[in-house]
């Protein structure tokens, strides 16, 4: 193999690693961005399961 074909496979190497790399930065945001939603919709349930709690309380001590 002479130092021009090895350069070439070395470049091609990077060229694929770069690929690879951008290609989990993007997944990394989008699974960020999912991990985002989920937390406001847990928030969201916690605040509704509250609430009910709160709702049962008042009927269990009979201040409907």
């Amino acid at each position: 193999m002479t130092i021009d074909e090895r350069i070439e496979a070395l470049t091609t190497n990077l060229e694929l690693a770069f690929r690879d790399i951008h290609e989990l930065k993007e997944l990394a945001y989008e699974l960020k961005e999912l991990a985002h939603k989920d937390g406001e919709n847990i928030r969201a349930l916690a605040r509704i399961a509250e609430a009910h709690q709160q709702r049962i309380e008042h009927l269990e001590d009979g201040r409907a």
